[in-house]
């Protein structure tokens, strides 16, 4: 979800105008491999090729570092989520959409899905402070999706639209987190129809 790094045709050195992107995709691959707590602002500096100065021209300290990973990444997906379904009709479609695209964009990187499941929740008080941003945001997407579904009689009235939405993102996560810590190599996205299945249709034979 953090962009691809363009480069100059003579060397390997990132342009100028990406050295904040090459900073972050650095701070990912540091934070995935030593862990957040674990990691210095010179580690991160060392992986993306720069000086330590240069990685405070764009970030306060190691946690803004953090911060920027996830805000920039939330906004790229629910950016591309947006799109994925404005010109849907169906809200049950909305949802596998959304579902899909959720599982795709991490099991494409697992460096960012570690950070996202592991690293970002090393303490409380990253957890609400991302749970009040760009994550509520992604939740209320999901949300709305269900209270139209509602209103065109497709899923059920007597359900909370915000518990719904959590209970498939947390579908979801666990899937990315069974994902990252299986020894297993297998593709992510599919998954997302099982899940969308169970979520829209339950377990129990009727």
């Amino acid at each position: 979800m953090v962009k691809q790094l363009r480069y100059s045709n003579s060397s390997n050195k990132v342009l100028a105008g990406d050295k904040k992107e090459a900073i972050l995709r650095a701070a990912i691959k540091v934070f995935s491999q030593n862990g957040f707590f674990n990691s210095k602002v010179s580690d991160v500096a060392r992986q993306a090729g720069v000086a330590d100065g240069t990685v405070y021209l764009y970030f306060k300290n190691k946690d803004d570092i953090l911060h920027s990973i996830f805000r920039h990444a939330m906004e790229i997906f629910i950016e591309e989520a947006k799109k994925k379904i404005e010109n849907l009709d169906d809200p049950a479609e909305k949802l596998r959409q959304i579902a899909r695209l959720h599982l795709e964009k991490l099991g494409q990187d697992r460096d960012l899905a570690v950070v996202f499941q592991v690293e970002l929740r090393g303490s409380t008080k990253f957890m609400e402070e991302f749970s009040t941003t760009a994550f509520a945001d992604y939740l209320n997407i999901i949300k709305q999706v269900f209270i139209e579904g509602q209103q065109k009689g497709i899923f059920r009235e007597d359900l909370n639209p915000t518990v719904c939405s959590k209970v498939l993102f947390g579908a979801l996560d666990e899937m990315v987190t069974n994902w990252i810590l299986s020894k297993k190599n297998y593709p992510l996205a599919p998954m997302a129809e099982t899940v969308i299945s169970i979520f829209f249709d339950g377990v129990l034979n009727r």
